[in-house]
């Protein structure tokens, strides 16, 4: 009966472990790609760096930007979790699918417990 107990105590603390372990190779496994460039009658070609520096969004402006920040993931909803979180505290998201983070600084040096980045 111990025996029993054990294993069921040993397979509930490895699924407690999956998460973490998930959550760590968001970070890893994305992959860096030129952000797209903008079209020439987009308000983007009028304002270069919207959306890109800390308070330039409005709050309904996230979901767009973090579409665009995760596409390239294979974690996409923890990645739009995130990273919407991170937006609605920011009102930023940096430009491309991976790092460009120096341009938002809120966005760069908000960290996890452990002390990883929180925002893709």
């Amino acid at each position: 009966m111990a025996r029993k107990m054990c294993i069921v105590l040993l397979f509930l603390v490895q699924m407690l472990l999956l998460p973490l372990q998930n959550h760590a190779e968001i970070v890893v496994s994305t992959v860096e790609v030129p952000a797209p460039q903008p079209s020439k009658h987009s308000n983007t070609s009028q304002f270069p760096h919207q959306g890109n520096t800390e308070g330039s969004l409005q709050p309904q402006e996230c979901g767009p930007r973090c579409s665009g920040r995760c596409s390239n993931t294979q974690y996409k909803k923890p990645c739009l979790f995130f990273c919407q979180k991170c937006c609605a505290k920011c009102l930023c998201v940096p430009p491309g699918t991976y790092g460009n983070k120096q341009v938002c600084p809120c966005y760069n040096n908000w960290k996890t417990q452990r002390g990883g980045p929180k925002c893709p």
